[in-house]
C-alpha cells in the first residue's frame, strides 16, 4: 500500500502566507489565528500547501492507515480550502455559512469575507471536536 502523500514538513506556515497575494494573505493569516484559538495547537504545514492544527491517526477499512492534520486550510488560485470533514454534515450550520461551496470533506470560499465568522468558527470547532472524538477511538 502506497504511503500517504501529505505528511508534516518543516516549512514555515509564516513564511508561507506572507508569500501570499494581499486578500488570501489577509484571509489566511485571519484563519490561522481562528484554528488556533479553537485547537490550541500551532500550524503546521502539510505537504507545501496545507497549513494544518493538530493530529489525527486515521484507519480505513482497507488497513490504509496515517496522519493527518486535524483541521487545516490550503490556499488555491479561486478559493480557499478548508478541510472540515464531517462538519459539512450539519445542515442548520451550513445554511448559516454565507457564500460557499462544499466538496467530500471540503469547505470552498472565495474570501472570508463571503462568509459570517461565527458560523466559521463554530464549523471549525465543529470539525475539531468531531476528529478528536474519532481519533481516540
Amino acid at each position: 500500500m502506497a504511503p500517504n502523500k501529505t505528511k508534516p514538513t518543516s516549512i514555515s506556515p509564516s513564511s508561507f502566507v506572507a508569500a501570499l497575494p494581499a486578500q488570501q494573505r489577509k484571509d489566511s493569516e485571519e484563519l490561522m489565528a481562528i484554528m488556533r484559538t479553537i485547537t490550541g495547537e500551532r500550524p503546521r504545514m502539510w505537504g507545501s500547501r496545507i497549513v494544518g492544527f493538530g493530529t489525527c491517526h486515521f484507519v480505513y477499512a482497507s488497513g490504509r492507515e496515517g496522519d493527518i492534520c486535524l483541521v487545516g486550510f490550503s490556499v488555491r488560485k479561486p478559493s480557499l480550502v478548508l478541510y472540515v470533514g464531517e462538519a459539512l454534515q450539519e445542515k442548520s450550520l451550513m445554511s448559516r455559512l454565507g457564500r460557499h461551496t462544499a466538496g467530500k470533506g471540503c469547505l470552498y470560499i472565495k474570501t472570508l469575507d463571503d462568509v459570517d465568522r461565527d458560523a466559521l468558527r463554530e464549523v471549525i470547532a465543529k470539525t475539531v471536536e468531531l476528529g478528536r472524538r474519532r481519533c481516540r477511538s
